[in-house]
């Protein structure tokens, strides 16, 4: 019996680990940052180029700027992580996004945003930075204006 109990208290020891490690790979500074720029910067990726092999798919009007629905995808070989960045919101940094190698890089998202805005697409690739952009129009209150 008391085997068992310290198996139990063992596994569930590294259950509560596991959350701990993945907070160890979040970027505060990045996160934390006020402007895309200084966002960019904290993730490496300071001088992006512009690159049509990043594909986002998103509504031209976003009726409700509480829920705005966003599809990425790299067509860039060796994508290791993509990162989205919302221009004109309070914290552009929205998410960031990693991959293992040999994986899809997609990634599907539901986005807050307070007003019309650029969304920015930054994809990691061999060392390599590459941007995308969208603008994306906020209507107020849903009725167009």
């Amino acid at each position: 019996m008391k085997n068992t109990r310290r198996s139990l208290l063992a596994a569930l020891g590294l259950l509560l680990l596991k959350p701990l490690a993945a907070l160890a790979a979040w970027n505060q500074e990045a996160f934390g940052a006020k402007s895309a720029g200084d966002a960019l910067k904290s993730l490496g990726a300071a001088s992006p180029a512009p690159s049509k092999d990043i594909v986002i798919e998103a509504p031209q009007i976003a009726e409700n700027g509480a829920v705005v629905p966003i599809e990425i995808s790299s067509n860039i070989p060796g994508t290791s992580s993509i990162a989205v960045l919302i221009e004109k919101n309070p914290f552009p940094l929205t998410g960031k996004f990693d991959f293992k190698e040999g994986a899809l890089p997609f990634v599907k998202l539901n986005v807050k945003m307070g007003e019309t805005s650029e969304v920015r697409v930054i994809a990691l690739a061999g060392g390599k930075s590459f941007v995308a952009t969208r603008e994306i129009k906020v209507t107020i209150g849903g009725c167009g204006g």
